[in-house]
């Protein structure tokens, strides 16, 4: 596995360039396979790199018809509620470029199929998950070192079996999550932990100087290829 920290000036051109670089990234990847996979994440960076891969002059390189899209973690709310990733990556993004509605995979909303039972929705996405490996996973990293929803000495971290949770009584807003485990991060190709903010900066410094995923999760979120951090300098400052 290979390890890359970079370094942007500030969040705008960290979010330009790493939209710049997952659009290079998946036109390579199709030169060469039939589909790519890809996790996104929200946050205000996760929904800035869609903002900027859809005026990036280079997106129409992308064959949409081969990219499957998922989620690494998603609020528990009803669909279309504006804090959803998925209804936040459908307006920065997914509306406006041709992917074929089969190839969005959200994670069930708590009015959907599953009503309102966080666990049922958890399992119906790691069946759907079985069988597919992630090629490129975006994530965010908070200050207390969370990763996707799997945060600091909680049930979610400790888990070693299970592909997705859900998660309760999180410590941010909204309470109730579905999140991928670190085992699923950890069985995809690459992974991508985007942060920014001087905020970030003691976190930072303790994943990348090995610390124990149970006290900082976003360690244990490591490519089976790749590993990459993108950073801006305020994140990096220590």
């Amino acid at each position: 596995m290979s390890l890359r920290t970079i370094i942007y000036t500030d969040p705008p051109l960290l979010a330009a360039a790493t939209a710049a670089r997952l659009v290079t990234a998946i036109t390579d990847l199709q030169a060469s396979q039939t589909k790519v996979t890809l996790a996104l994440t929200g946050g205000r960076t996760g929904i800035a790199v869609l903002e900027h891969l859809r005026v990036n002059n280079a997106m129409t390189a992308i064959d949409w018809d081969a990219v499957d899209i998922y989620w690494g973690d998603e609020r528990f709310l009803p669909a279309r509620h504006r804090d959803r990733n998925e209804t936040q990556a459908r307006a920065a993004l997914l509306d406006h470029v041709p992917i074929p509605p089969n190839r969005i995979h959200p994670i069930a909303p708590s009015d959907g199929p599953y009503g309102d039972d966080p666990d049922l929705a958890a399992a119906a996405y790691a069946k759907e998950l079985a069988e597919v490996t992630l090629d490129i996973l975006l994530a965010g990293v908070g200050e207390e070192g969370h990763t996707l929803s799997v945060f600091p000495d909680s049930p979610a971290v400790h888990e070693s079996e299970a592909t997705v949770v859900a998660v309760r009584d999180c410590p941010k807003p909204p309470p109730t999550r579905i999140t991928l485990t670190l085992p699923l991060a950890r069985q995809a190709r690459e992974v991508w932990l985007m942060t920014t903010g001087a905020g970030k900066a003691e976190a930072v410094t303790t994943a990348l100087s090995g610390a124990s995923e149970v006290d900082l999760p976003a360690a244990g979120a490591t490519g089976q290829d790749l590993t990459l951090w993108l950073l801006d300098k305020a994140a990096a400052g220590r």
